[in-house]
């Protein structure tokens, strides 16, 4: 008598590749295709989870406790390695922000405890306020704030300052409190072997 044991897999094996000067915390929980370019810090309890398709975040993001950006399945639909949920460079996700957006440009700031739905397009150098929920389908224009209980859009006077002084400290501090995922993917060593 032969048993055979059939393991279903919605989603490839976890991929996690994490670039060279990246700082991603063991205590993060990570699910799926996911690349951290060079410079991303990770704090722990941060969620990132692609269960639709890949998932691959710019250089010089930081993603906060209890921050979650979800790549997920609508209903009916399986992994599909073609449908990349894109992040752009220098991207802020505060303490308990939720963000399922369809793309991220660069230099945005999305403040705690706010949701953006997956509808959502967010352009360059925009700010989702504070506890805000954007749940319809739209695109925000550059540099665009949105505040206030309504969701009131606005232009922004100035453009989004740079967040290297913060990089640069997370990057010295939270290696001596916390346990690191090893780097483990590097671009040029990768360019030499083709």
């Amino acid at each position: 008598m032969e048993i055979r044991l059939i393991l279903y897999i919605p989603y490839p094996v976890p991929r996690i590749k994490i670039f060279p000067k990246s700082v991603v915390c063991e205590e993060s929980n990570l699910r799926g295709d996911i690349t951290f370019s060079s410079g991303c810090v990770v704090h722990p309890s941060a969620t990132v989870i692609a269960d639709a398709g890949p998932i691959i975040i710019g250089e010089n993001c930081i993603i906060e406790e209890y921050a979650t950006i979800a790549h997920r399945l609508e209903p009916g639909a399986s992994w599909d390695a073609n449908n990349i949920f894109s992040i752009g460079t220098h991207n802020v996700f505060e303490v308990g922000c939720n963000v399922e957006a369809a793309r991220i440009g660069d230099k945005n700031v999305f403040e705690s405890k706010c949701f953006v739905g997956r509808g959502v397009t967010v352009s360059n150098g925009c700010v989702v306020g504070a506890g805000i929920k954007m749940l319809t389908s739209q695109r925000l224009p550059e540099n665009t704030i949105v505040y206030g209980e309504q969701a009131l859009q606005r232009e922004a006077i100035d453009k989004q300052g740079s967040q290297t002084l913060q990089i640069d400290f997370l990057r010295k501090v939270l290696p001596n409190y916390h346990h690191l995922r090893k780097p483990n993917y590097d671009p040029k060593k990768a360019r030499s072997v083709v």
